[in-house]
């Protein structure tokens, strides 16, 4: 499909995402090279939960898709829930069986019922956009110990399940795939699921969005302060990842604004062809060049993160526990 834009696919692969999700991220592919039709190497699919909830799936399924948008081959599942900075608890225990579901049914891709699996949550406690990880950890229901000292207090077939918040490079000078390899080599876990803060392209999204891969995680990718990589390749057993986007650059934040206004002016009949053509176009490269100069492209979260950080982590944890235990 692609064949004729082979220097125009270059040019696209060499770009920024700034988004650690493969839904934008191939949405981003298909405007910059005018592709109506689904990418080459990628399959996609969208379901309505309800109002409130939708469950996309992205795959890729070869090397054009995994070129294409920079992720790689497998399968990539996106939970959006809208409004949930006032979610009560129903909605927080609905989005949370939604991810359960979802959750268990890519884990038993890739090990038995019973295997082993330790949780890993990244990031820093003490950032609020960035302790998702380490707060969800202190909800995880692990059982290693009490299978190993106390299996009389344990239902029969119980999983082994164990957490760790291995806190951040800043703080303990040590690689977080270096740590978790010493845990998986003498702990013997068949599955790691790592959960994580993520950039992402839209405003909209900051912590309203899950993100669920079996292909890894890059730390710090988004924010263009990768650290190395926590995958199968590292680890040498399964990895999924589940990712909220905590964060956006000013850049995103001034495009999605300046959307905004022109869809304002355009309600009051002030548009024009600039203004028409000014809104089909995604103007973030533009915008990011302009603030990159005086230091002013941030990385930004919106005022309510506490809330969200918290309502996001009962999701999570919750979703987590059904879908291993």
């Amino acid at each position: 499909m692609f064949e004729n834009k082979k220097s125009n696919d270059n040019e696209i692969n060499q770009f920024n995402f700034r988004t650690d999700l493969a839904t934008e991220r191939r949405d981003l592919y298909k405007k910059a090279n005018s592709v109506e039709n689904e990418i080459d190497g990628i399959e996609s699919t969208k379901e309505e939960i309800d109002e409130n909830i939708s469950v996309e799936k992205v795959k890729i399924t070869n090397e054009q898709g995994e070129k294409a948008i920079g992720k790689p081959i497998g399968n990539y599942i996106t939970i959006d829930v809208k409004k949930l900075k006032i979610a009560q608890e129903e909605e927080i225990q609905k989005a949370s069986e939604v991810l359960s579901n979802e959750l268990r049914n890519i884990i038993s891709q890739h090990i038995a019922q019973q295997d082993e699996i330790i949780v890993l949550g990244l990031g820093n406690i003490y950032v609020t956009p960035d302790s998702l990880g380490p707060k969800v950890i202190n909800e995880i229901d692990v059982t290693r110990h009490l299978l190993n000292y106390a299996p009389e207090y344990l239902e029969e077939g119980t999983r082994s399940v164990s957490a760790i918040a291995p806190g951040v490079l800043g703080t303990t000078g040590i690689e977080t795939v270096e740590i978790l390899k010493g845990i998986v080599e003498n702990t013997h876990p068949k599955l790691v699921i790592v959960i994580d803060a993520l950039a992402s392209r839209s405003i909209e999204r900051i912590s309203s969005t899950v993100q669920i891969s079996d292909t890894g995680i890059i730390p710090g990718g988004g924010v263009g302060n990768a650290r190395a990589e926590i995958s199968e390749n590292t680890l040498g057993i399964p990895v999924i990842a589940i990712g909220i986007p905590t964060v956006v650059e000013t850049a995103v934040l001034v495009n999605d604004s300046l959307d905004l206004f022109i869809e304002k002016l355009q309600k009051e009949a002030k548009s024009n062809d600039y203004l028409n053509k000014l809104k089909d176009e995604d103007n973030y490269e533009e915008i990011k060049e302009a603030l990159i100069p005086q230091d002013y492209n941030l990385i930004v979260t919106p005022k309510e993160i506490d809330d969200l950080i918290e309502n996001m982590k009962d999701i999570v944890a919750r979703g987590i526990n059904f879908a291993i235990n």
